[in-house]
């Protein structure tokens, strides 16, 4: 089972073993960066949902090796 969502030009891909992160960049969007990572390689994910004043979300997703989460902002329309 896959499942994607899509943010403005970058997307996530849920499949069965893992989630594969698409980075589009720039302004063509011709710059891909992918990430590929497995579910046992997460350690911890933290969601911030909108409010009536704060208009976007973000969802942070920590990677055991990795310094720094993956952050991403959603706006309110997405149902994260």
């Amino acid at each position: 089972m896959v499942q994607v969502d899509q943010i403005l030009r970058d997307f996530f891909v849920f499949t069965t073993n893992r989630l594969v992160l698409v980075d589009k960049q720039g302004l063509t969007g011709k710059k891909v960066d992918y990430h590929s990572i497995p579910y046992k390689s997460i350690t911890r994910v933290s969601v911030e949902t909108a409010g009536h004043f704060d208009l976007d979300a973000e969802l942070k997703i920590w990677i055991s090796g990795r310094t720094g989460p993956f952050q991403r902002q959603f706006t309110a329309k997405l149902n994260i």
